[in-house]
């Protein structure tokens, strides 16, 4: 390539790869990162929008910037975040501003939960005509909080509107076993399709995922996540053997990594598990062992696709946008690279990310942000702080320590 006045960086000694893409992060989550799923406000006193009570617009922003800058500096330049608090206006807002402030590329999934059929269109079109480039950093996508909890004639008004609108469908499903299903009732419909991203799927049967792919909608699932909040093992051999290539996610930190390295071995480790406990229990015909090569694939190309965004990243070729990352292969915790895919998939951390562009502009250099991140970091903890010692007076709920 010749460009004039570029910067030059050098990548000997380097893996240069495409930027790893989030395909479902809840970035307002930020701030409550690592304090274990075992925590009962967690997982039973609280529902996690209910968190959103305990928090005012600056700490949504504050919670929201120090998650997408942390997702830089782990070599992630895609980030879908789905936004599922239950609050007003100024809430939006300050999501907005942090994305805008975070400088990498983000789609931002406004859910409907909470608000009454009809009514998320009227929310999520002002979104949509203030950023209705797909060029742009930022887009805006509707957010289906739940999809077998809805009627399928509620969801066909809500769905129509929202493709009106041109914008992409985000839909849990499979999230709680024992949950009735009617996916196939959805597909019979024609409510599903291309321009819909199905999270988690974790309790999808096999007729259900079939499908899904007959659709030709997109499932993500979010490997770490699922498993420690108890939302059941991710369907990585059913999705494989029907033919559908997922994408990867965070979901929260709140109990699992935010970087999608954890992710790549989280996947590859649960179909490796599920294989090996078939050839101990004696079964024939067991399917081949997941490759490196295609479980890299969906954390890049692959989330890429399930997100709507496959013609602008996820690779490296020409007229795609430069969201690059430089791995340093160099390290002692990686060396010697006997496989540079391998390496990535196996042994590298956030450590070894040494550079990260998103669209062709440096955001992370020699391991730095190039951005001030101090500001970042002093206001998510004033915003911990705050949040810790404040009672959810305002939703009526009973006061609760979140330390």
């Amino acid at each position: 390539l010749r460009a004039r006045d570029a910067e030059v960086i050098d990548a000997a000694d380097s893996i240069v790869m495409p930027g790893f893409v989030d395909a479902h992060r809840h970035a307002w989550l930020s701030i409550f990162r690592n304090m274990g799923a075992d925590d009962a406000i967690l997982q039973q006193s609280v529902a996690i929008p209910e968190l959103a009570t305990f928090l005012g617009p600056d700490d949504v922003y504050a919670s929201t910037l120090v998650g997408l800058l942390g997702a830089i500096e782990a070599g992630i330049t895609t980030v879908v975040d789905w936004s599922d608090m239950l609050v007003d206006e100024s809430y939006i807002e300050a999501t907005l501003q942090a994305h805008t402030d975070a400088g990498l590329r983000t789609v931002l999934v406004q859910s409907n939960v909470g608000l009454e059929s009809g009514s998320a269109i009227d929310r999520i079109r002002p979104l949509a005509d203030r950023f209705p480039s797909e060029q742009a950093l930022m887009t805006i996508a509707f957010g289906e909080s739940s999809l077998e909890a809805r009627d399928v004639e509620a969801l066909g008004r809500d769905w129509t509107a929202v493709r009106q609108a041109g914008l992409r469908v985000h839909a849990h499903a499979g999230v709680i076993a024992d949950t009735p299903r009617n996916i196939s009732e959805h597909t019979n419909s024609g409510l599903l399709g291309p321009d819909v991203t199905l999270l988690h799927c974790s309790h999808l049967s096999r007729s259900d995922l079939e499908a899904v792919k007959a659709s030709g909608a997109s499932v993500v699932f979010t490997p770490a996540s699922e498993m420690t909040r108890g939302q059941g093992s991710p369907p990585v051999q059913e999705l494989i053997d029907i033919g559908i290539r997922p994408g990867l996610g965070v979901d929260n930190e709140i109990a699992t990594p935010g970087d999608m390295f954890a992710q790549l071995r989280a996947a590859i480790s649960i179909q490796h598990a599920t294989l090996f406990e078939s050839k101990l229990a004696g079964k024939a015909g067991v399917p081949q062992l997941l490759g490196t090569r295609d479980v890299i694939r969906w954390a890049t190309v692959d989330s890429a696709k399930a997100i709507g965004l496959g013609s602008m990243v996820g690779r490296l070729d020409p007229g795609m946008q430069a969201d690059v990352v430089v791995l340093r292969s160099d390290r002692a915790n990686i060396y010697p690279i006997n496989d540079p895919i391998g390496a990535v998939v196996w042994g590298m951390d956030t450590s070894n990310v040494d550079s990260v562009l998103v669209a062709g502009q440096t955001v992370l250099r020699d391991g730095k942000p190039v951005g001030d991140t101090s500001r970042a970091r002093a206001l998510a903890l004033e915003a911990s702080r705050r949040v810790t010692a404040r009672p959810s007076g305002d939703s009526g709920a009973d006061q609760v320590a979140l330390s």
